[in-house]
């Protein structure tokens, strides 16, 4: 069954650090906004957009205020800078900002969702740019799913109808009903703005929490900050293609004897022993004598861009 909610935490996320201080990341939202990072598109075959940034912590900083601040996701954040604590980073602590990734692989055109670097990328027709946004996906079991469509839907203000199923599993799990139909306003899940995905239930839609985004923590639709979605609406198209990938693993041939990669941990699912061992097989080609050069690079999934040593 198809599921169009992204605002609820039906599954424990893949973090423990995540799921013990959601409550508290409620607290210290701020109201700041996200807005796409839109850079100019390398000539084909090359694949490397943005730079890397760097923050040092000043008194009151957390990860999702930072986030919005830099239009990256929260795990985003946590990943290029393990061992940081995301709500309490220490005072002078030098962050790195995840601001540079490689294209994923296809035709630069539509909207491509990454699902494991969290991105969607949207390919502004008859111009050489891209934006870049941090979405929210689907969580284990309520997985956002991989497949071609397209924008068959744009609506302003739209109702939340919860299926028949997500209400017995509310109900089952929270203790709480459902109602029939949420009207729009604050208590909507869906936000001020949702493009359907064909004819399917599945939505790219804002949000009335500000968590959640660059996290797995939907029922299966797209979830993205308001004034992103609001973007979207105001500027794709009906008709515009949607490809939803599982890339977790992007390699790229830059300049002369210039190779990168970029590596981030797969989708927590029944298959991510295969994605490991596929993620390998890739790598290894791809680097062949550097691979123990790199293998904590590799081990590490950070989602950074690495050049590989000569």
């Amino acid at each position: 069954m198809m599921s169009g909610i992204l605002s609820r935490w039906h599954r424990k996320p893949a973090r423990a650090t995540i799921l013990s201080a959601l409550s508290y990341l409620a607290l210290l939202i701020s109201t700041t906004s996200s807005f796409a990072a839109t850079y100019s598109l390398p000539p084909m075959p090359k694949r490397l957009i943005g730079e890397v940034q760097y923050h040092s912590v000043i008194k009151g900083d957390y990860f999702q205020a930072l986030a919005e601040q830099y239009n990256v996701g929260f795990l985003a954040m946590m990943a290029a800078n393990p061992g940081v604590d995301p709500f309490l980073p220490p005072d002078g602590k030098k962050l790195t900002i995840p601001s540079q990734m490689l294209l994923p692989y296809g035709e630069r055109t539509g909207i491509i969702i990454n699902l494991p670097e969290l991105r969607l990328y949207y390919f502004q027709p008859d111009q050489a740019l891209v934006h870049v946004f941090p979405v929210g996906v689907g969580v284990l079991g309520l997985e956002t799913p991989r497949t071609t469509s397209l924008i068959g839907e744009k609506r302003e203000n739209p109702v939340w109808r919860p299926t028949e199923e997500m209400k017995a599993r509310y109900l089952a799990e929270k203790g709480v009903v459902l109602a029939d139909e949420v009207a729009p306003g604050p208590n909507n899940p869906f936000g001020k703005y949702a493009l359907r995905l064909g004819t399917s239930q599945y939505l790219i839609h804002g949000t009335n929490q500000r968590f959640g985004i660059g996290m797995r923590a939907s029922s299966g639709c797209i979830r993205m900050y308001d004034n992103d979605i609001k973007w979207l609406y105001e500027n794709v198209p009906l008709g515009t293609q949607v490809k939803i990938l599982d890339q977790p693993v992007k390699m790229s041939y830059e300049a002369a004897g210039v190779k990168l990669f970029e590596v981030h941990t797969p989708l927590s699912s029944d298959t991510v022993e295969a994605q490991l061992r596929a993620r390998e097989a890739k790598l290894d080609a791809f680097l062949k004598d550097k691979v123990k050069t790199h293998r904590s690079d590799i081990e590490s999934a950070t989602g950074l861009v690495v050049r590989v040593t000569q």
